[in-house]
């Protein structure tokens, strides 16, 4: 359950006064969880409910793990798989496009009743619940000591996270985009955002050309959108910015995704 699967960026996170931080690992799924006290029992039996339900539903639609675009799937199928199906059919990707945020959203929410602080982080896609201000931090240049993060109230919450990068980490992106990152309160819908606003960056006009599309969904499905390619970033929505310094100089070879 407890593993010492090697991922930098974790290392720069810290729990706050009274919180503890652990990871929970299950085939593929690789969570950093921070909390008030350890669920990590409990999160892994939700964990191994949540996979079965997937994994169950995937073997009589084989499709569902492997399409690039929208499936439409029966009204009585599981709830975390009518999550991914209405996430990637709203931005128009393949449901496992959702994956990571909605299974990060479903330990949180299984989560929250036991503890009023819990972040679920799932390879760089996150959920929250707190009553106190977070700071998530976000992927930096690896020759620079600053980072960017983006500033969650204490009123904003729960909600989601969640990245995607054709430069960094392991899951698939057709663009070409350093970072795009968005705030959503679906998991789900927050993972599927992300993924299809940075397939759309090939160059960097093509910021230009996501900023229009994703003003569509401001306000409705999603609160706020960070996208960086080069030099370039734009901000949309409800992102509030500060920097950050590391307190390591030594590790700032480190691409971190999210704090």
């Amino acid at each position: 359950m407890h593993k010492n699967t090697h991922r930098a960026y974790r290392g720069l996170c810290s729990p706050g006064p009274g919180e503890i931080s652990y990871q929970v690992v299950l085939e593929q799924s690789d969570l950093h969880i921070t909390s008030a006290l350890d669920l990590s029992a409990p999160a892994l039996e939700r964990l191994h409910l949540v996979r079965g339900r997937i994994m169950g539903y995937s073997q009589f639609n084989p499709d569902f793990l492997t399409s690039l675009s929208p499936l439409s799937v029966h009204s009585r199928s599981p709830d975390i798989v009518r999550k991914m199906a209405r996430a990637g059919e709203l931005f128009q990707v393949g449901p496992m496009a959702a994956v990571a945020g909605a299974i990060a959203q479903d330990i949180a929410d299984f989560l929250a009743p036991r503890s009023p602080e819990i972040i679920i982080e799932n390879g760089g896609d996150i959920y929250l619940y707190s009553r106190r201000t977070r700071t998530i931090g976000l992927l930096p240049h690896p020759e620079e000591n600053m980072s960017l993060g983006i500033v969650i109230p204490a009123t904003g919450f729960p909600c989601a996270v969640c990245s995607s990068s054709a430069k960094v980490g392991h899951s698939l992106s057709l663009g070409q985009g350093d970072l795009v990152a968005v705030k959503a309160q679906s998991g789900a819908v927050a993972d599927a955002a992300a993924t299809a606003f940075c397939n759309l960056i090939k160059d960097r006009k093509g910021l230009s050309s996501l900023s229009k599309i994703a003003d569509k969904f401001l306000g409705t499905h999603i609160s706020g959108v960070l996208a960086q390619m080069g030099e370039d970033m734009a901000v949309m929505g409800d992102m509030e910015l500060t920097a950050l310094q590391f307190q390591n100089p030594e590790r700032k070879t480190s691409r971190m995704k999210n704090l």
